[in-house]
């Protein structure tokens, strides 16, 4: 059985892959998400997710990875990133990171609300994110 802090962590990335149109998530365990856009990349392996992410005050995103890269902009807030085999790093508003495809990572929020704009490029048919 999977623990509370696994599902919250996969709860931020575990986008549907194939969606076309806004889709609102409702809440889990201090996240919300929108998934905005899923475009097919040309010769259709590849797939970009555009999401919207709201991670509440306080909030612990387990470790997880992706079958691709994640690029993120913190719009408001500040997070500690941890980031398998790096420091931790504190991201704050007008700041944005990378995260290559299959490494661990997790977040620990700050005492505001953070919103980020994410844009995972991942295999097609893939799940979004897995626990690690």
């Amino acid at each position: 059985m999977a623990s509370r802090r696994t599902l919250f962590g996969c709860a931020l990335c575990a986008a549907t892959i194939g969606l076309s149109a806004p889709r609102v998530q409702a809440q889990t365990g201090g996240v919300t998400r929108t998934v905005v856009q899923t475009t097919e990349l040309p010769g259709g392996t590849h797939v970009v997710v555009l999401v919207t992410a709201e991670i509440a005050a306080g909030a612990e995103v387990a470790r997880h990875t992706h079958p691709g890269i994640e690029s993120a902009y913190i719009i408001e807030g500040e997070s500690v990133l941890q980031i398998a085999g790096a420091p931790d790093r504190t991201v704050r508003a007008g700041e944005g990171f990378q995260i290559a495809a299959g490494t661990a990572h997790g977040v620990h929020n700050g005492p505001r609300v953070t919103r980020l704009a994410i844009t995972y490029t991942v295999e097609k048919g893939k799940p979004l994110a897995s626990p690690a």
